[in-house]
């Protein structure tokens, strides 16, 4: 049952934010003028990076699946409930931990100039209808937020 819900359903985009997909993960460097070499860098680190998320990401969908059919019994076993939510926690705990990690690598790439313009690109992307919504690549509002 859990494995044909995962198959379904897929692996969502997950938790959004600094980098939210793979497709508009680096939007936060537009207009930045990063050398080749950066730029391979980027890259680099991006893949990687995607390849543990989305791994994880498709673990914390199986987990909370089986969250959500322990809670569907008739009789809930408390017991498997609560090992189950340390089990979403502890994979939560984890994939923020790689989210920080992959954050300040990319960090260590740039110049001061470019943290600079980076950080300022990324305060003005924020959420929701802030000045510059849609500005700047995936500045708009995303699928389901109209």
């Amino acid at each position: 049952l859990i494995a044909t819900a995962t198959f379904a359903y897929g692996g969502g985009r997950g938790h959004g934010g600094w980098f939210c997909d793979k497709r508009g993960m680096m939007a936060g460097f537009y207009g930045m003028n990063l050398t080749a070499e950066q730029t391979g860098k980027m890259d680099a680190l991006r893949d990687n990076h995607w390849k543990e998320m989305q791994t994880m990401r498709n673990q914390m969908f199986v987990k909370r699946n089986e969250l959500r059919t322990l809670w569907l019994e008739t009789n809930p076993d408390p017991a498997k409930i609560k090992d189950t939510q340390k089990e979403v926690q502890a994979l939560r705990s984890q994939i923020e931990e790689k989210r920080t990690a992959f954050r300040l690598e990319v960090l260590n790439v740039l110049t001061p100039e470019q943290r600079t313009q980076f950080q300022r690109n990324n305060r003005e992307r924020g959420y929701g209808h802030g000045r510059t919504w849609g500005k700047h690549p995936g500045g708009g509002p995303g699928p389901g937020k109209w």
